[in-house]
């Protein structure tokens, strides 16, 4: 009589495997919601993290030390499609100005909502409510989860790829999104090289209180060390992210709370009055990533697993996800054109209109970085004129916005 372990394992065919259930795989997984209506597509999400089951509707208090992230405003007109905007928009900080200066020096750029004929720049909401409302969103759609589960093996098939999971399921698809943030491995056990350029910084990342109101400002500081930017949270507080050479942050996430709160009112100022407390600290060393293939047959990257930033200008998030609503367009045009999932055709039209998304992105973030990273004898003055010449020259200061708010590309 045989065994338990030598029943045959059966293999689940689907027409998507999406690899990883964070913020960017459950993402497009309700992107993919009318498509999956439309033309009966059958979408699996793997996640090696336990989901949290609590309903929606019961009562959030979110800790003081949450990790949030800043959506820009096209990313929550793009939420707003989805049909999840309302509810995300519950727990959401609007950014209605933005302040940009170096420290010592006159110049200054400010940007307001008001100026741009928006509600808000952007929006700063907790991680672990935007996770949260996705996958609440989710258990209303027709896709299936393996959750806790992990990718053991990925192997490219004819007509897809076949995945093999740690809880002994195997699955098989026509196309497969590797949205796992680049951590499990999988781009290398393909074969799929990435380009790393570090920063040598290292961005320590925490929640202070403030003895003011901050009146929805965010704001950019560029010191000397690395910038300093400070997004606006519920109440009178907000999200520090301190960059630093890497190897510097490691004395000042051991510092006492009193201490740091002064190094950090040294180095950033009195704009937000006082600042009053210190929740829990996290470093992150700071590179830019980027994969040197995308896209594959039946094989797409996204998010982090596609393209690491820096945080300087706040747009890693914001162009995961115009990734993720340029895929499911170009999915369904291929599937309009009677083109399988997964087809090159497909995925070269979704890279190349992505290429030049990315490749502005980019440039924006690193030229930030590399221009106020500098110390050269004229430079500071360069880029103090240059601030002040940007806040006074109205048409240009909007354009640049409006592309930092994702409205524009």
């Amino acid at each position: 009589m045989p065994s338990l372990t030598d029943t045959p394992v059966k293999t689940t065919t689907h027409d998507i495997v999406i690899v990883g259930g964070g913020l960017v795989g459950a993402s497009l997984g309700c992107a993919l919601a009318p498509l999956i209506k439309r033309y009966g597509w059958k979408v699996a999400i793997i996640e090696a993290t336990p989901m949290n089951e609590a309903p929606l509707e019961e009562s959030w208090q979110p800790s003081f030390d949450a990790r949030a992230s800043a959506i820009a405003e096209g990313s929550a007109q793009r939420f707003q499609q989805l049909g999840i905007w309302d509810a995300m928009q519950g727990e959401a900080t609007p950014i209605r100005y933005i302040h940009i200066s170096e420290r010592g020096r006159l110049g200054a750029t400010r940007l307001s909502a008001q100026e741009l004929g928006v509600d808000a720049l952007g929006h700063v909401i907790p991680n672990a409510w935007m996770g949260r409302v996705l996958h609440h969103h989710l258990k209303t759609l027709p896709v299936d989860w393996y959750c806790p589960a992990k990718v053991e093996k990925l192997v490219p098939e004819g007509g897809g790829h076949y995945l093999r999971l740690s809880d002994g399921s195997e699955l098989r698809a026509a196309l497969t999104v590797l949205a796992d943030g680049g951590r499990s491995g999988l781009k290398e056990q393909l074969g799929i090289n990435s380009r790393h350029n570090s920063y040598e910084q290292t961005a320590l990342i925490t929640h202070v209180g403030i003895s003011q109101p901050h009146e929805g400002i965010a704001y950019e500081r560029f010191t000397q060390e690395g910038p300093v930017a400070l997004l606006p949270l519920p109440g009178q507080a907000m999200e520090l992210i301190w960059t630093h050479p890497s190897g510097q942050e490691h004395a000042r996430m051991a510092l006492p709370d009193r201490e740091f709160l002064a190094q950090l009112q040294s180095a950033f100022g009195d704009r937000v009055g006082r600042f009053t407390r210190v929740g829990k600290r996290y470093s992150y060393p700071l590179s830019l990533v980027t994969a040197e293939e995308p896209v594959r047959p039946g094989l797409a990257v996204l998010g982090n697993a596609a393209h690491a930033l820096h945080p300087v200008a706040g747009q890693g998030f914001n162009l995961a996800l115009r990734g993720i609503m340029d895929l499911v367009e170009a999915l369904e045009q291929g599937e309009q054109t009677g083109l399988p999932l997964g087809d090159m055709t497909t995925l070269q039209a979704f890279e190349q209109k992505r290429a030049r998304d990315r490749r502005n992105v980019i440039r924006f973030s690193d030229g930030l970085v590399r221009l106020f990273g500098h110390s050269l004898p004229l430079l500071p003055h360069a880029r103090a004129a240059g601030l002040i010449g940007l806040n006074l020259v109205g048409p240009l200061r909007r354009s640049l916005a409006r592309r930092a708010m994702g409205l524009e590309r």
